[in-house]
């Protein structure tokens, strides 16, 4: 049984690779979006393949991730405990892991049809290049939030063959809503990436000024989650209570972190924007097929 054990450990440690848990953030947008692009003609097969690639896509862009910065996770104090600086996986195991999971993703994206085909070498683009984007710009974080935003935008995309306002401001939420809280996140870095060349927002313009950033991001992603229960006919007050949460959520999220006191920074970028993702997914979901009833 000592194989059992040896695998076990193996897809544990797979498992924090990817920070399987934060999944969630990406997921929740394009299941809300895919759903909305069905307009009540749920075609099961392709939401599951959507929900296969999305799943796949978003692990295999964590794990090379992972890779990339595998030189810069070691060097700094905070990040040396992950996986590949520990020596718990390789750089070699977690880049054929990646490589696994965008060949799902692809896979995915052929059988749902020449659209989404053609479209995937430009997420994969992005998913791989957003690691290289803290070596020369600040930006980095709108760059991450746009290659979330892709989750929301091709699942519309795989759906309807369009585009459309809706799916528009859902991929503008994702995007300023991540590049939001991975401003707070980054914050815990500052003296650390100025000193090893790492570029980001609060480490160019400070973490008062970064935070006031992070703030302004979360504003425009609640506009645009507004403006999608406006537009889509499909949601009606539960997504309106989801939002009112949603917001909550938000304030408590900058309440808990100051540039003198980043202690909560982790659990504000994370732990609280899970609540976000699982309130606005099951909202969302819950308001579409109330609808259908």
């Amino acid at each position: 049984m000592a194989w059992i054990k040896t695998v076990s450990k193996k897809l544990h440690a797979y498992g924090v690779l990817v920070m399987f848990q934060h999944t969630i953030f990406s997921f929740s947008f394009g299941i809300v979006s895919l759903l909305l692009a069905s307009k009540g003609e749920f075609h099961w097969r392709r939401i599951l393949l959507l929900m296969i690639g999305l799943l796949a896509a978003r692990t295999g862009a964590n794990a090379i991730n992972r890779v990339i910065d595998a030189k810069i996770d070691k060097a700094n104090p905070r990040t040396s405990t992950r996986q590949i600086p520990q020596g718990k996986l390789s750089q070699k195991e977690a880049l054929w892991f990646s490589i696994f999971c965008f060949a799902i993703t692809v896979l995915v994206a052929a059988l749902l049809g020449p659209v989404t085909l053609a479209l995937s070498p430009v997420a994969l683009l992005f998913m791989v290049g957003y690691s290289y984007t803290k070596r020369f710009t600040a930006l980095c974080h709108l760059v991450l939030g746009f290659t979330c935003a892709m989750a929301p935008a091709g699942a519309w995309i795989a759906i309807t063959n369009s585009f459309s306002w809706t799916a528009f401001f859902l991929a503008g939420a994702n995007m300023f809503w991540v590049a939001g809280f991975d401003i707070i996140y980054g914050s815990q870095d500052v003296d650390f990436d100025r000193s090893y060349g790492v570029h980001s927002i609060p480490a160019a313009v400070g973490v008062k000024n970064g935070l006031l950033i992070a703030r302004l991001f979360h504003g425009i992603a609640f506009v645009c989650l507004l403006l999608v229960g406006f537009l889509t006919p499909q949601f009606g007050w539960l997504y309106f209570v989801g939002l009112v949460m949603i917001g909550i959520l938000l304030i408590f999220e900058h309440s808990v972190v100051r540039p003198d006191h980043l202690a909560h920074a982790e659990i504000a970028s994370y732990n609280v924007n899970e609540l976000v993702s699982l309130v606005f997914l099951v909202t969302g979901v819950l308001d579409i097929f109330s609808r259908q009833i």
